[in-house]
């Protein structure tokens, strides 16, 4: 059955509550932004601001009503930069160096976190605390553990938190996973996700030095381990560190896999009956009906889950392009459900992939494949089983989709209208660390949804990460 796009974006999971997920904080905050009249100004800051932060302002500030009021990066060289980029345009804001003066800031109704993934966590948790509402990168934390505590954060302050998996604000996407579950191509046995970059110069060795002038190499660090300024780790390589990403799979795969999980309904974009109609309170919150917050049935699977991840994960990759690097630039891994797979797959070097396409999700089915990429969507028929579907190209923007959502939801305060809520963005990223925990491990996991845990002593010391210099994860 063809489901509205309403229901396509909303998200009501509980595969991340599968994993464990629970309330951190004792009490709400009572500040910050309630529901108003569309001719309120929204003020937002944003934190982190050299790449993905920057895109995700500019897009939310398009919105009417909607002003930047503060930028905040650890790199003086980048603030000045941006903030002269928007005095070229007339728009005047603060700098900050520490987020924490961005969220004290009474000022600020909203914050757009851009940094690199070993922050997402911690900022986003306070900023809820805060009485802030966040628009946040993906993927949402940099372990099981941290994407458990900024669930129960949102949860337990209500605010609006969009995750900046803006393909779930594309109308192509949608209408590829309506196809989907049209069951016309039959069933669905394997689903092939794919990402081949041809991303520059390969990470080679490089010395330890000093940190750049006007950077606070010590805030960048924030609750990753203390090491020497080592440029590899920094602007636009960070990803390639266990310390502060994960990679491909975490970058890239939080996207497509995302889709993968939409398609076979093994994600929170289905509701499962009986999820409140949009507009409501979230399913798992006190004031849908569900059991207290806190409680151990809280966001179980009893409170309206269509997924609670996959039964069994195995990966295998290597080094061949990276030597400098530690995640792994060829990976493949496999996720195994009762009755389909999912199947990721990354190499770096290469500009070519599957079906001719650089990256992309291919559904297939007993009558045909469906592949769907940012490019579009189209299905290609076995053996006359079915008609062909022409390519259907994308006709949106999807960053800019996605800030008018998040806008909107602010204003409204209708949290079923999210369409990348942070519990849709703990599922993909839950099953993201899960292929590269066993990577790391080298072993084939089992996961147990009702303990949160593997059947891996070595892969469950992996689910959380450990904090540093003083810094504190939010608890979960």
């Amino acid at each position: 059955m063809t489901i509205s796009r309403r229901k396509f974006i909303h998200s009501a999971t509980a595969f991340a509550a599968g994993a464990g997920l629970s309330p951190i904080f004792a009490e709400p905050a009572q500040v910050g932004r309630r529901a108003g009249s569309a001719a309120d100004k929204i003020r937002v800051a944003a934190i982190g601001i050299n790449s993905m932060g920057w895109a995700d302002v500019n897009a939310v500030i398009k919105n009417p009503g909607v002003e930047c009021v503060a930028l905040c990066d650890v790199d003086r060289n980048v603030l000045d930069k941006r903030a002269g980029e928007f005095a070229s345009k007339g728009i005047q804001v603060k700098t900050f160096g520490d987020y924490r003066r961005v969220l004290e800031n009474k000022d600020i109704d909203a914050v757009v976190i851009g940094t690199p993934d070993h922050w997402h966590c911690l900022m986003m948790a306070e900023a809820c605390e805060a009485g802030k509402d966040v628009y946040v990168e993906k993927p949402i934390g940099n372990s099981i553990a941290e994407c458990r505590a900024m669930v129960a954060a949102q949860e337990r302050y209500q605010r609006v938190v969009q995750v900046g998996q803006w393909q779930r604000s594309q109308k192509h996407f949608a209408d590829a996973v309506d196809f989907v579950h049209s069951g016309k191509l039959g069933k669905v046995g394997l689903v092939k996700v794919w990402g081949y970059f041809n991303y520059g110069d390969p990470i080679l060795q490089r010395p330890d030095g000093a940190a750049p002038a006007g950077v606070d190499y010590n805030m960048w660090l924030g609750p990753a381990a203390k090491r020497a300024f080592n440029a590899n780790r920094f602007h636009g390589s960070f990803r390639w560190y266990w310390d502060y990403a994960g990679g491909i799979l975490t970058d890239w795969g939080v996207h497509l896999l995302d889709y993968a999980l939409l398609g076979m309904k093994a994600s929170g974009g289905m509701p499962s009956a009986g999820t409140p109609a949009a507009g409501t309170p979230a399913a798992g919150s006190p004031a849908a009906g569900s059991p207290a917050a806190g409680s151990p049935s809280a966001g179980s699977p009893a409170a309206g889950s269509l997924a609670v991840g996959p039964k069994r994960v195995s990966a295998s990759g290597a080094m061949m392009r990276n030597p400098g690097a530690e995640t792994p630039d060829t990976l493949t891994a496999l996720f195994e459900y009762d009755d389909f797979n999912i199947q990721w797959e990354h190499v770096i070097g290469y500009g070519a992939g599957i079906y001719n396409r650089q990256h992309g999700v291919a559904f297939l089915g007993e009558n045909g494949t469906l592949i769907v990429d940012r490019k579009g969507w189209e299905v290609v028929p076995y053996e006359k089983r079915m008609a062909a579907v022409p390519f259907q190209a994308s006709s949106d923007n999807g960053l800019d989709e996605h800030a008018k959502n998040f806008v909107e939801v602010i204003r409204s305060r209708r949290m079923g209208d999210l369409h990348a809520p942070i519990r849709a963005g703990a599922d993909v990223a839950i099953l993201s660390q899960m292929g590269n925990i066993a990577y790391r491990t080298g072993s084939t996991l089992h996961w147990n949804a009702a303990k949160g845990e593997f059947d891996n002593a070595a892969a469950n010391k992996l689910i959380g990460n450990a904090y540093h210099n003083g810094y504190k994860m939010p608890r979960s």
